[in-house]
């Protein structure tokens, strides 16, 4: 059974994180020229769709949003279930020649990224990827870093990172949770 350890970001310290991350994702790309955010289902689209907001507020432009599933493309697709549940992928632009920030809850192994990449690069070929991430919690069995990190919190194997977003769990904080 798990068990609330801490919580190492609340409501404002996520909004914070999100802004200075926002911040980043425009002075390394020169603007926002190009640039659409993609976030993974589930956690990864609302946080995408929050960061498009900061930056209208900031470049005065809107920047696109899509949504993706990766449910297809896991490499532990047949020890997650009999009957994978798939949600829709909105991608209704090309994104050839673009900029895409991938966005994500939490950077674990990899393994989520990477099946994002392969997805991606199914649908078109952007001029580039890059990878934002509101925790990067280590741990990772694959090549993978996160271009823009809200918090980085080193864990260990018997932790658990719990990110509960308004927008799907009523809330806003990340927790660390112990088995």
């Amino acid at each position: 059974m798990m068990k609330e350890k801490t919580q190492i970001l609340d409501c404002d310290g996520i909004r914070r994180s999100l802004t200075r991350i926002a911040h980043e994702i425009i002075e390394k790309n020169k603007g926002i020229n190009n640039i659409i955010l993609v976030g993974i289902r589930r956690r990864g689209v609302p946080l995408a769709e929050r960061l498009a907001n900061i930056i209208y507020k900031i470049e005065g432009t809107e920047v696109p949003v899509a949504k993706l599933d990766i449910t297809l493309y896991r490499d532990d697709l047949t020890t997650l279930s009999d009957q994978p549940v798939v949600h829709a992928t909105e991608i209704p632009f090309d994104i050839s020649g673009k900029r895409i920030i991938l966005i994500d809850d939490v950077l674990y192994t990899g393994r989520t990224v990477r099946a994002a990449l392969d997805a991606i690069m199914d649908m078109g070929r952007p001029r580039s990827i890059q990878l934002a991430v509101l925790v990067d919690r280590g741990h990772r069995e694959l090549p993978i870093r996160a271009d823009f990190i809200g918090k980085n919190v080193p864990t260990s194997s018997k932790e658990l990172i719990h990110v509960k977003i308004e927008e799907i769990d009523g809330e806003d904080s990340v927790i660390i949770m112990e088995m």
